[in-house]
């Protein structure tokens, strides 16, 4: 009988809401602690929503029409 290897299914120690938590309280430790990476977050944040603006402009002039979807039932089911 084998010994049982642990499962790495992935780099991540924390994994949904849990990461989540970390990830914000690490920006937040950064900005508060690192002036420089207030500068770099805020610029991420505005390129961020000039993308988001910018694709929301797109989609609503240019709607997705049904002959635009190649496969539109991908398992086949009718």
């Amino acid at each position: 009988m084998e010994p049982e290897t642990p499962n790495r299914s992935g780099l991540s120690f924390f994994k949904g809401s849990a990461g989540l938590i970390v990830a914000v309280a690490v920006v937040a430790i950064l900005l508060v602690w690192l002036p420089a990476y207030r500068v770099f977050f805020l610029i991420s944040v505005v390129i961020g929503v000039v993308i988001w603006q910018g694709l929301a402009l797109w989609h609503r002039l240019r709607p997705i029409k049904d002959d635009d979807v190649q496969n539109k039932r991908p398992l086949g089911l009718d």
